[in-house]
């Protein structure tokens, strides 16, 4: 059966998030078209931002910026719900919880608070530990450190040091990008802030949006294996499961159905 260009499209993408660079000739024979109908689409998915194109194909599409927080709390918003209540599922009651600062681990977060929960929530993000601190019943605490107004949280040495001071059951990460060799970011002081928070604690949650997924910053988080689970709103690229699976940890997909 003869794809559409839309399909095309799609089969594309799932095959450069897998394998990170693809061949136009490997696409050609494998979908069944002309080498040019390849070029045609890798242009205009290059137009989109979606890949990089390269002498002969493509790789994956380096992200090198990213909207504030705030910005981002207004895209995909019924996606991020999703993600907060079944990423919330996951933490038992008692726990001592450290929550990076994000547009999705604020989802989480104000579920959290939904759920009623005694818990002990240490964060970098001035919105979570905001919206933590409307729970009677949770023990907030933030972390000091020097503030980014784009993030509304803060970062640098003074906040890896005190994290350092503190045992967690559980962290929950957000991410720039996710691919199979594991989750990226573009700040520098975030990338450290969530490392040191994945030091401390026994099991990491990693929150992502589908739109995430394939796609990589210039900062490296962690491998994949270092996360315990993968919450997202959708059935990532193909063989993103069976890497998550092989690294020993859970993919859960909360989709609208």
């Amino acid at each position: 059966m003869r794809l559409s260009k839309k399909e095309r499209h799609e089969l594309i993408l799932s095959e450069i998030r897998t394998s990170a660079a693809i061949r136009i000739s490997r696409l050609a024979t494998r979908i069944g078209v002309a080498g040019e109908t390849i070029r045609r689409d890798l242009i205009e998915l290059g137009e989109a931002g979606l890949l990089n194109r390269t002498y002969g194909g493509a790789t994956i599409s380096l992200v090198t910026s990213e909207p504030t927080i705030l910005e981002r709390g207004l895209t995909l918003v019924e996606e991020r719900a999703r993600i907060g209540h079944g990423a919330a599922d996951l933490v038992e009651n008692g726990q001592v919880v450290m929550i990076d600062g994000g547009s999705t681990t604020y989802e989480v977060s104000r579920n959290l608070v939904q759920f009623g929960r005694d818990l002990t929530i240490i964060t970098n993000s001035i919105g979570i530990a905001s919206i933590a601190g409307s729970n009677p019943t949770f023990c907030v605490i933030m972390c000091p450190g020097v503030y980014d107004h784009r993030e509304a949280g803060v970062s640098g040495p003074d906040t890896v040091d005190y994290i350092g001071a503190y045992n967690a059951d559980i962290t929950i990460i957000g991410a720039s990008g996710v691919t199979a060799d594991g989750p990226s970011d573009l700040i520098n002081g975030s990338v450290a802030v969530k490392r040191a928070m994945m030091d401390q604690a026994r099991a990491t949650i990693l929150v992502a949006t589908h739109d995430k997924f394939g796609r990589a910053s210039p900062q490296r988080i962690c491998k994949l294996s270092e996360v315990a689970h993968v919450v997202t709103d959708s059935e990532p690229p193909p063989g993103f499961r069976e890497a998550v699976k092989r690294s020993g940890g859970s993919l859960h997909v909360f989709d609208a159905s």
